[in-house]
């Protein structure tokens, strides 16, 4: 199994990559696990996959380790694919769904996830939520992110709100202040991250300025979320 996480110049964030990748080898003995990143810290896939194809493995299963099907699934990955196919076509190399809805449904693994983050940071109940996400421009992926928002809202029947750490509006303070407006006194903050880094620093720092009571660690290595990159992988193969 290769994992494609997006990259940090944050090394909590590969260290969280390589974490995970450990807790699925350890899940499913016998598959050799490797991390990748597209961007910052090596390997990239690409080398990921020729020292695989070096390696004597006939076929590789790659995970994206991302949570909406934006740029990164739809060019990066594809386009990296393509290249080590031509230069090792016996390589057979199978890309996976991202962990986030790339349909409308969302996978009861990520809602737990991100309900066990949760309850890790704020045992004492809310009754407001904001999920705080990265952020992307695509009209497409965000619509993504607000059906996890709905499936959370539906699950824990508070408020939710979605918000965005770049790229598109509100920022998590701004979605912070409008559950308290409308009446929210205790306002959490889910984080739809899969590792920690600046963006999840600035949440953290947006959303407490604006009184929220908790803010949630990344999913990182979340039992729930080994489980979903598992069944990610079994799907691939039918």
């Amino acid at each position: 199994m290769l994992l494609v996480a997006h990259g940090s110049r944050d090394p909590r964030a590969a260290a969280a990559t390589r974490a995970l990748a450990a807790a699925v080898s350890a899940a499913r003995p016998g598959r050799r696990v490797v991390p990748s990143w597209l961007d910052h810290t090596r390997p990239g896939p690409t080398e990921a996959l020729q020292a695989l194809a070096g390696a004597g493995f006939p076929r590789v299963v790659l995970v994206p380790l991302l949570l909406t099907a934006a740029y990164h699934r739809r060019v990066d990955i594809p386009a990296a694919v393509a290249g080590v196919r031509q230069m090792v076509p016996e390589l057979a190399v199978r890309v996976t769904d991202v962990l986030g809805p790339a349909v409308r449904r969302v996978d009861p693994a990520l809602l737990a996830g991100l309900r066990r983050r949760l309850a890790e940071a704020e045992p004492g109940g809310y009754d407001g939520l904001v999920l705080a996400a990265a952020g992307t421009r695509d009209p497409v992926a965000r619509a993504s992110v607000g059906r996890v928002a709905a499936s959370l809202r539906a699950a824990l029947g508070v408020p939710t709100r979605v918000s965005y750490a770049s790229a598109a509006p509100p920022a998590a303070g701004v979605a912070v202040n409008r559950l308290r407006a409308r009446g929210a006194r205790r306002v959490a903050v889910a984080a739809y991250f899969l590792a920690p880094g600046l963006f999840h620093d600035a949440v953290t720092v947006s959303a407490r300025q604006a009184g929220a009571v908790a803010v949630a660690a990344p999913l990182a290595d979340a039992p729930e979320l080994v489980d979903l990159v598992l069944r990610r992988v079994d799907a691939a193969f039918g």
